[in-house]
C-alpha cells in the first residue's frame, strides 16, 4: 500500500515504504516477545474462565484488548448483564480515545476504512513508540509505512499467543489451577504503571472502593472502583500540575 502520510511524490514515497517498514518492524521487535506471552495468558484465563474455544478465539480476534479481555471475564463467568460487561470493558478502554486523538492529526487524510483498520491494531506501546519516532504532525514521508510496522506485528505475536493459550488452557487439567494466571498477569502489568503518584492514588482508591463495593449486585463494585480510580488519578495529575 502506498504511503500517503507525506505530500512528496509517488515514486520518492514508494521508494521510502520499505526502510519505514523495516525500521517500524525493528523498533517493535524488542516487546513482541512480551506481547506474545502477555496474549497466552489471557489466552489461558479466557478457557479457564468458562468460555469454550470458539467462543475464546472470537474474543480475541475481536476485542484484542487484554485489560478489557480480563476486566470481562469474572462478569461473563458471573452471568452479569450485557450492559455491565460493556460498561466495564468500555471504561477500562477509554485510554484508546486518547491513542486516537493522538494519531487522528497524523493520518486524518486516510479513507475511514483504513482510519479504522489502523485503530484496531493499535496498542498502548506501538502508539507510544509511534510518537516518539513522530512527535509533530506535519506530513513526512514513510509515517504510515513505519506506524504499519509497529503495529502489525504487535497484533500478530499477540493472537499468536492468545490463540496458542486458548489451545494451551483447554489441555490442562483444572488442578492446576491456571485460571489465576489472568490476575498475575493483571498485577504484573500494574505494578510498573504505578511510578507516578496519580497512577498510585488511583490504584489504591480504585482497591478501596472494590472492596466496600463488593457486595454490589452484578459485580458493579468493578465498575464503580474503574471509575472512582480514574477520576482520583486525573484530579490529582491535575492539581500537581497546576502546582508545579
Amino acid at each position: 500500500m502506498t504511503d500517503i502520510s507525506s505530500t512528496a511524490s509517488v515514486p520518492c514515497v514508494a521508494a521510502h515504504h520499505e526502510p519505514s517498514w523495516r525500521e517500524g518492524v525493528k523498533t517493535g521487535m524488542p516487546a513482541l516477545f512480551g506481547i506474545g506471552a502477555w496474549g497466552l495468558v489471557v489466552g489461558i484465563a479466557m478457557v479457564k474462565s468458562g468460555l469454550t474455544i470458539p467462543q475464546a478465539l472470537g474474543m480475541t480476534l475481536v476485542v484484542f484488548a487484554g485489560s478489557a479481555q480480563l476486566a470481562a471475564l469474572p462478569l461473563i463467568a458471573s452471568n452479569a448483564p450485557i450492559w455491565v460487561i460493556f460498561a466495564t470493558a468500555l471504561v477500562v478502554n477509554l485510554r484508546f480515545v486518547i491513542f486516537s486523538a493522538l494519531l487522528a492529526p497524523h493520518f486524518a487524510h486516510l479513507p475511514w476504512r483504513q482510519r479504522l483498520t489502523l485503530g484496531y491494531v493499535a496498542g498502548d506501546m506501538t502508539v507510544a513508540l509511534f510518537l516518539q519516532k513522530y512527535p509533530s504532525e506535519a506530513p513526512q514521508v514513510g509515517k504510515l509505512s513505519y506506524l504499519k510496522g509497529l503495529l502489525y506485528p504487535n497484533w500478530a505475536s499477540w493472537q499468536i499467543g492468545s490463540i496458542a493459550g486458548i489451545f494451551v488452557g483447554s489441555a490442562v487439567p483444572p488442578e492446576w489451577g491456571l485460571g489465576f494466571a489472568g490476575t498475575l498477569a493483571i498485577i504484573c502489568v500494574m505494578i510498573p504503571l504505578m511510578a507516578g503518584r496519580p497512577a498510585l492514588c488511583g490504584v489504591l482508591v480504585a482497591g478501596t472502593v472494590s472492596v466496600l463495593a463488593h457486595g454490589l449486585p452484578y459485580k458493579l463494585g468493578l465498575l464503580a472502583a474503574v471509575l472512582v480510580g480514574m477520576l482520583t488519578a486525573m484530579v490529582i495529575e491535575e492539581w500537581s500540575s497546576k502546582r508545579g
